[in-house]
């Protein structure tokens, strides 16, 4: 892959990189939406979201319309579902590993002492 390509996926990533982002799309996973209705589930001001929804429209990850003065967001294609799908599971699947290691810190792998160095020796 060249320079460019990595530097296109880097960019990519950034642009997916904002919470309100993140959440428009999986709210819009559901199908099209229209603004009123995505500001009802978003803590953000109206002002946040059209700056945010912005974003996502000039990269093209979703479209559009006008419905008398309603307008109305979709997602352009099922990739990005797809990828939000993807990027669930991975972080379940981080999660779950670092679950398992706090699990076992908390454990009955020896109690209380087991956090302590090994290196002292009794009486001092």
């Amino acid at each position: 892959m060249t320079v460019a390509l990595y530097q296109a996926k880097a960019e990519f990533f950034r642009m997916l990189g904002h919470p309100v982002r993140i959440r428009v799309l999986e709210l819009l996973q559901a199908g099209p939406t229209p603004v009123r209705a995505l500001l009802a589930e978003l803590d953000v001001e109206p002002s946040s979201l059209s700056q945010q929804l912005a974003v996502l429209r000039r990269s093209g990850i979703v479209t559009a319309t006008r419905e008398g003065s309603t307008v109305v967001y979709a997602l352009a294609g099922g990739e990005v579902a797809e990828l939000l799908r993807t990027a669930r599971r991975i972080l379940t699947g981080m999660l779950a590993d670092r679950n398992l290691l706090l699990a076992e810190l908390r454990g009955d792998d020896g109690g209380e002492d087991a956090d302590r160095p090994l290196s002292r020796s009794a009486g001092h």
